[in-house]
This record gives structure tokens, sequence and C-alpha cells, in this order.
């Protein structure tokens, strides 16, 4: 099953109560900006939110198959004792990447918006050694967006970073505008 499907699983199936907190993660690798749309760590957390749980999704920007997940742990612990004491908003869960440094090494904590980027996808045509083709994706990833209260400008300069997501994906900004279509003319 998924991440998602864990959760799931344990909510309705496997603990007797909610639990307080719901930890998705470490990911190995990056789920900031537009990676979080991509991420089974991030929907399960996701998950959790939706079924009243408090919950963080947790990322090292490390693909190295020897991550050192060391560094993170401390700073962990301490995102977390602040979910269990203060509580999140409704229907909101936290975003957290940890860049690829030592503990001296990271700054700080910061609260941020996800970052508007990109991927430039390119797939790679090859072959098995039975002759068979695959896809092998590769692509550059684009930060479209130098703001210094987004994710990507907190990560690359050494910081945490927390993004507070929600799951309505609704773009309420278009509302208006598809309204004005004729979608219950009858032809």
């Amino acid at each position: 099953g998924t991440p998602v499907d864990c959760v799931k699983l344990a909510v309705s199936e496997i603990l007797k109560q909610k639990p307080d907190l719901c930890v998705s993660g470490i990911n190995h690798g990056s789920n900031s900006s537009i990676n979080v749309i991509y991420s089974g760590t991030m929907s399960a957390a996701v998950e959790a939110g939706i079924e009243g749980i408090p919950a963080i999704g947790f990322s090292l920007l490390d693909f190295d198959w020897n991550a050192d997940f060391n560094p993170a742990k401390k700073f962990i612990k301490k995102i977390a004792l602040e979910v269990l004491a203060n509580g999140l908003p409704e229907g909101v869960v936290l975003n957290v990447n940890i860049p690829k440094l030592s503990e001296k090494e990271i700054k700080g904590i910061k609260v941020c918006r996800q970052a508007k980027a990109v991927w430039q996808e390119k797939f790679d045509k090859r072959k098995t050694p039975q002759g068979r083709d695959y896809y092998w994706l590769t692509g550059e990833f684009v930060n479209q967006d130098k703001g210094n209260d987004t994710d990507e400008w907190a990560l690359e300069n050494g910081y945490i970073s927390i993004v507070p997501v929600h799951f309505d994906l609704t773009a309420h900004h278009a509302m208006q505008q598809l309204n004005t279509w004729n979608l219950n003319e009858k032809n």
C-alpha cells in the first residue's frame, strides 16, 4: 500500500484512539515547492489532517543512499514538541524540509510560503539487458520564485523550511471567470 493507506489502516483498524500527532517521513529527498504535489510523505500527513490528526511531513534534501539523517533529529523533536504543545490550525499540516547540512551549519527554522517552481523534464530512452525499451526520467528543477519568504530561499540559505499546507486545492481566484462560461446551456 501507499503511505496514505498506512494512515487509513492505522486510524480505522489498528489504533484504539486517534494519535496526538502523525509524523510522516523522513523523506529521502526534497518535498519543497512543487515537489509537495508528488509526495507520498506529504500525502500521508494530509490524510492524517483529513482525519483530524495534527500532522507533519519531514523531508531531508539528501538523495544519497547513505544519507545522514542524524542532524535532523534535534530539529524534528523541537518541531514535533511545538505542535504537541500548541496544536495546528484546523485543516493545516506542516511540510518541513531540512537542508543537507550538519547540525552546526543549519542556521535555524523559517516559516515560509511554497515557492513557485517547475520541473523541465526529459525522458531518456534506454534498453534493458534483455533489449526491452524503458524510459528514465531526468530533468531540471527551475525555481521561478526568488522571494526570500519561500521554502526554496530558506533551504538555499541554510534554514529548515516549514510551510503550513492545507488540502483544499481549489483555485478560488478562477471561480468567477469559470462561472461565466456557458456550461449549463443545452446544445
